[in-house]
């Protein structure tokens, strides 16, 4: 039993069809037939139930697609660990994230970064926008996605991914949250909530005073859940930064466009990396990045 074979048989079920499988393993239609017909050869049972141009799996079917799948997760794990062992300078790609920042584009990259390069190690840390610069000063991480707070820095490689918006997050029950967008104005009688650590807190407040012009009070939060507790139990808001078009669903918390005098209020998001630690693994996953943005 050849594990090709078992990935043909993956994706015919994935796809629930024969044709789409064969584009997607990049071989003809034929050979995706004849090694599943080889595959239930072997096996000595049908794993199909074929009706003219289409097909079902039999009971056999399914049971073996469920346990293939945790063969072959466990397969490609040995063969990565393997893989590491023998890699004697065991290379390891340090990112950093602003702990703002909550997009899918970072993990997506990763994902694809990893499944170019099965033996290189990724660690991740999050961090204010000050932690994650000293972080980068002191060789900690060897490339950031953060938010441009500063002048673009020519001992860095800076590559600009795309502008975010801010909206707020507000408690259903707040009757702002009728609103189609918001003032920054309009909400200064209201506690904004901002999840950062002890550390970066007075750094953070004053981002937010000075350069997007929030107004009133501060609440700090740990972690996002704390922040949305606070946010359900009404304590205040909380400005989040939405790249794209991003679904939002919760029947507790509203997300509403934050304006200033009627124009949206954005962010430029970056990454960057040192240019005396530039190298083909970080550019390449820069290159991922910015193509997932």
């Amino acid at each position: 039993m050849l594990l090709r074979q078992i990935e043909y048989f993956q994706a015919v079920v994935e796809t629930s069809s024969f044709y789409q499988a064969a584009e997607q393993c990049h071989v003809s239609q034929s050979a995706i037939s004849q090694q599943i017909k080889k595959l239930e050869e072997e096996l000595g049972v049908k794993l199909l139930d074929r009706h003219n141009r289409t097909f079902s799996l039999t009971s056999a079917g399914e049971h073996f697609y469920r346990k293939s799948l945790i063969i072959v997760s466990d397969l490609k794990q040995t063969i990565r660990e393997t893989q590491r062992i023998a890699d004697q300078n065991h290379t390891v790609l340090r990112i950093g994230y602003y702990k703002g920042y909550h997009g899918n584009e970072l993990s997506e990259a990763i994902a694809q970064f990893s499944l170019k390069y099965p033996t290189i190690e990724t660690t991740i840390m999050a961090g204010s926008h000050e932690e994650l610069y000293r972080a980068m000063e002191n060789d900690q991480v060897d490339l950031v996605l953060n938010d441009q707070r500063r002048a673009f820095s020519d001992m860095y490689h800076n590559e600009i991914l795309s502008e975010s918006y801010m909206y707020i997050e507000i408690s259903h029950n707040n009757p702002l949250s009728h609103l189609k967008q918001i003032e920054i104005s309009e909400i200064k009688n209201m506690p904004c909530i901002l999840v950062i650590n002890q550390t970066g807190r007075k750094e953070e407040q004053q981002y937010y005073e000075d350069i997007i012009g929030i107004k009133g009070d501060f609440l700090f939060a740990d972690s996002m859940q704390e922040a949305r507790l606070k946010i359900i139990t009404g304590q205040g808001y909380m400005p989040v930064d939405v790249i794209g078009v991003q679904d939002w669903f919760d029947s507790t918390i509203e997300r509403i466009p934050l304006v200033r005098q009627g124009e949206p209020v954005k962010k430029t998001y970056c990454t960057f990396w040192h240019k005396n630690n530039s190298g083909y693994y970080i550019e390449d996953f820069a290159e991922m990045l910015k193509t997932m943005f």
